[in-house]
């Protein structure tokens, strides 16, 4: 998957915590997926993995097909999406983040690959 450093980036720029980074940069680079699967690939919880990911759903990541499987949305809209909200709630002033705006454009490849096999 991914290196670290996106991860890192994720919880560190954004806020996510280390689950949820996780979660995100499944789903992104491999494609709509069950929480089921999110569990088994990234060996946690079936609980763990449903909360992760609706809370995704809410930080404007992912959108749900059903109650149990969920897609990421574009990572050039997510990003800057999901660190708009971060500032939001932390109530920091919103400008534009490189790091942020980088890993939209590092996972756009990444996502559009796995989703035109």
């Amino acid at each position: 998957m991914m290196d670290s450093r996106i991860e890192n980036d994720l919880v560190s720029e954004i806020r996510l915590d280390p689950i949820q980074a996780k979660v995100y940069l499944l789903v992104t680079c491999y494609g709509k997926m069950s929480s089921t699967k999110i569990a088994e690939k990234l060996t946690i919880s079936l609980d763990h993995a449903q909360k992760a990911a609706k809370e995704l759903i809410t930080l404007g990541a992912f959108i749900d097909f059903s109650e149990t499987e969920f897609e990421a949305m574009h990572p050039r809209f997510t990003a800057v999406n999901m660190y708009r909200k971060m500032c939001v709630r932390e109530n920091i002033e919103f400008k534009r983040n490189t790091i942020v705006d980088n890993m939209g454009v590092i996972l756009e490849k990444l996502y559009d690959d796995a989703r035109t096999k």
